[in-house]
């Protein structure tokens, strides 16, 4: 949900480059993440009607060299998640990446297990690869007091 999210500081570093491969490794609640292929228009993984609403919210975004896969494992994510994470990336990264291929992560937040685990993942990876590994912050939901109280 994180590239949804007005103001996204993850949608302004994608709109960067013209060639996005987006790993979504768990799904959010309550909408789910959900994986597309934009430039292709067409839902990877994905044929059921829960998901269409991301989709075209993705869509909407009109990054055209995006494509976001789905890990779909369950949160929250512990440390038995972190190899297949990193496997998932690999995959994605390719046994000789090109120059010009980053990986992307979140910013670390010590308190949050999920972010831990994936940015142990992307240490590795951009470590294994010789890769750089750029960061992005997440904007974090905050609760609003009722004013009239």
């Amino acid at each position: 949900m994180e590239l949804l999210r007005p103001e996204s500081d993850l949608a302004r570093l994608v709109e960067e480059f013209p060639h996005v491969d987006l790993l979504v490794v768990g799904d959010d609640e309550p909408v789910g993440a959900a994986v597309v292929e934009v430039l292709d228009d067409y839902v990877d993984g994905y044929g059921d009607a829960q998901h269409d609403d991301v989709r075209d919210e993705i869509e909407r975004l009109g990054l055209s060299g995006l494509h976001l896969h789905r890990l779909g494992l369950r949160t929250p994510l512990g440390l038995w998640a972190e190899h297949d994470v990193v496997a998932a990336i690999s995959e994605l990264v390719g046994f000789d990446p090109e120059p010009g291929v980053y990986c992307l992560a979140p910013n670390p937040a010590p308190s949050d297990a999920g972010r831990t685990v994936v940015n142990r993942a992307a240490q590795r990876i951009a470590q294994v690869y010789g890769i750089p590994l750029l960061r992005y912050r997440c904007l974090e939901l905050s609760v609003v007091g009722d004013e009239s109280a």
